[in-house]
């Protein structure tokens, strides 16, 4: 009986048994796996740096190997067929460069055309009237005559003389002088191109300054009349800069036309 519980006790043990040893997996650690990625990064790059290299290599022996095979008239042809291509493009290049040289003669003769007749047209649509001008010049300012009314004669011996001295604009009051102006007397006043000046008269006028200056204020000229036969006053100064804004509409012509 001892003998039973003794052997029964010897089977109950633990260590009869055989049990695995389970050991803890060790953690991973995050920055292993970027190393291990660029490091692997490299290595396909080398690879494939090698690989590109022996390729060409191999491409390099292939065509030089060609070439050593090629008898000597298919190398004259093949040297012949090349001189013609780089002869036909050589012509080609010449072709296109022509044609550029045309297109730019082209551009630059539209663009001087262009220019020119942006020129005409502002120098037209200055002389007609149509468009304002700047520039230096005079201005005129005249009282009324305290002797007598001035007339209209003498109001345009005045324009007159501004434009022998050189005025190539000139206004009266809120008119653009232009070629078919007149100046006429009324009961009311001066009458210029069809509206009334009223006084004191103010005439601008676009042109060398000193010139200007001179014909209103020589000796004799039309400055002393109207200081002595009418009794007005005169003043003339010279800005800077005199600007007429006073423009008109462009006349219709009903007979005249453009010669062919």
């Amino acid at each position: 009986m001892h003998t039973q519980h003794a052997q029964d006790r010897e089977n109950d043990r633990m260590e009869t048994g055989s049990f695995p040893i389970v050991r803890k997996t060790p953690k991973r650690s995050l920055s292993a796996n970027p190393l291990r990625m660029r490091l692997m990064t490299s290595v396909f790059l080398v690879v494939m740096c090698a690989l590109l290299g022996f390729g060409y290599m191999i491409q390099v022996n292939n065509t030089k190997s060609a070439y050593e095979t090629m008898s000597e008239d298919e190398l004259t042809r093949l040297i012949s067929e090349t001189t013609t291509q780089v002869q036909n493009l050589e012509q080609r290049k010449n072709e296109l460069t022509d044609q550029l040289d045309t297109l730019k003669a082209t551009a630059n003769k539209q663009q001087e055309a262009e220019k020119i007749a942006k020129q005409n047209e502002e120098t037209s649509g200055i002389l007609t009237g149509r468009l304002p001008a700047t520039g230096k010049g005079v201005v005129i300012r005249i009282s009324e005559g305290s002797k007598t009314p001035i007339d209209a004669s003498t109001m345009f011996n005045l324009l007159e003389e501004l434009r022998n001295a050189g005025a190539e604009v000139i206004s009266v009051g809120s008119v653009r002088v232009v070629t078919s102006t007149y100046i006429s007397d009324s009961n009311d006043g001066l009458i210029c191109d069809g509206t009334l000046l009223e006084s004191p008269y103010v005439v601008k006028a676009i042109g060398d300054p000193q010139n200007l200056q001179n014909a209103v204020n020589m000796a004799g000229g039309v400055g002393s009349r109207l200081k002595v036969k009418f009794g007005a006053t005169v003043s003339v100064t010279a800005p800077d800069t005199v600007k007429i804004d006073e423009v008109r509409e462009a006349q219709r012509y009903q007979y005249a036309k453009r010669a062919e």
